[in-house]
């Protein structure tokens, strides 16, 4: 595990970006964090006297917001819109997460900032959308994903769907495509010197990442009867088995070179590889697998399977994630303030993203980063 150094504003691919992030919950928080581990100078601006809306999680262990200052911002006063207006005449961009319409009748829409600054770059963070019938409701992750179709399509077929934590719909379909939307607005208004908006919709990212499936269904190669599919829990070469001491290990081998190595690796030479995608066999091909796996602990079967092309990984936990042995080679793991928490992705090979600030190191962050950003030391005294 690294431990991070001092602040460095140079370093990453986004150095030099400036980006006014609206603060809210979930996917706005991990966008601000990715664009702020690529070297963005981003400033987090939150409804004062208020700790983040959501979860009731203490400065210090709200690890999204880390890499950037919150700053306490009234932006119903005329004071504070003019505030922002300001910081939009030096801004690349901004991204937000109300509802449609709030931010207009704040006076902050994207009109409102764009005149300005015409190459300002206006990201927005919604659910439902800028518009639709939907578009003005209340929802969360599990409600974009049901709606989208990704939900239906996990979990066992005898029992409601599970829910896969909030990584689909807040974190895939939410904040990696305002990121992705963000930065390719950004690279066409280097050349064209004019801004637009970036409607990242959850439901719309994560019917975009069902894409795969839909080829599937239309090829009928996709049921829609779940747990009954390649790729949803059904196939006995990609799913997960219970061990002799309640652990697991989860199975992906797609490929009959890599089924034929995990049967080897099992020492079960009564199932044929040819066989892999043959569904009529594969109810019998699970008991044997699972008859298999029971016999031994779930570390056993890791050493085991250790250096093979089996396919074949431990269910860890994230403690025990942040302690293998790859993790710990790649120092996929960083540490800020005391606290160990995944670091900086992807990686760059000549200007590395960098966990640079943890999020309740933020008086001098934010005193030195409105400095950059051209304001006076009498104005930064009043808003710190």
């Amino acid at each position: 595990m690294a431990e991070q150094s001092a602040p460095n504003t140079t370093v990453g691919p986004l150095a030099g970006i400036r980006v006014v992030e609206i603060a809210g919950i979930g996917p706005t928080q991990f966008c601000g964090m990715l664009l702020a581990d690529m070297g963005a100078r981003i400033l987090r601006l939150r409804r004062p006297g208020a700790a983040d809306p959501g979860l009731d999680v203490p400065d210090r262990f709200n690890l999204m917001n880390r890499g950037r200052p919150t700053v306490d911002v009234d932006l119903k006063s005329d004071q504070g819109r003019e505030f922002v207006l300001r910081l939009c005449e030096r801004a690349d961009a901004l991204f937000e997460g109300f509802r449609p319409g709030v931010m207009e009748r704040l006076g902050l829409g994207p009109d409102d900032c764009m005149r300005r600054n015409r190459r300002l770059v206006y990201g927005r963070m919604t659910g439902w959308g800028q518009e639709g019938p939907m578009a003005e409701r209340a929802g969360h992750d599990t409600n974009y994903i049901a709606l989208a179709g990704a939900l239906h399509g996990i979990g066992p077929a005898d029992r409601p769907p599970p829910l896969p934590l909030n990584l689909v719909g807040d974190f895939g379909g939410g904040a990696t495509y305002l990121v992705m939307g963000l930065l390719a607005a950004l690279l066409e208004s280097a050349r064209s010197g004019k801004g637009q908006v970036v409607d990242a919709a959850m439901v719309d990212g994560t019917a975009s990442m069902l894409t795969l499936f839909y080829g599937l269904t239309a090829g009928g190669m996709w049921t829609e009867r779940r747990d009954s599919n390649v790729l949803d829990g059904a196939a006995p070469f990609a799913r997960c088995y219970e061990t002799r001491d309640n652990g697991f290990v989860a199975v992906c081998a797609l490929e009959t070179e890599f089924f034929a190595r995990l049967l080897e690796a099992l020492s079960i030479d009564d199932i044929d590889p040819a066989d892999q995608y043959d569904t009529s066999q594969w109810a019998t091909h699970r008991e044997v697998l699972a008859r298999v796996f029971r016999r031994r602990t779930r570390d056993e079967w890791s050493k085991l399977l250790s250096g093979t092309d089996a396919c074949a990984t431990p269910v860890l936990t994230l403690s025990e994630a942040a302690e293998h042995e790859h993790a710990r080679a790649r120092g996929t793991y960083v540490e800020l303030d005391g606290i160990r928490q995944p670091g900086p992705a992807p990686r760059f090979s000549r200007t590395p993203s960098e966990a640079r600030q943890a999020p309740s190191d933020n008086s001098e962050a934010a005193r030195e980063m409105l400095e950059d950003w051209g304001l006076g030391e009498d104005e930064i005294g009043q808003l710190l």
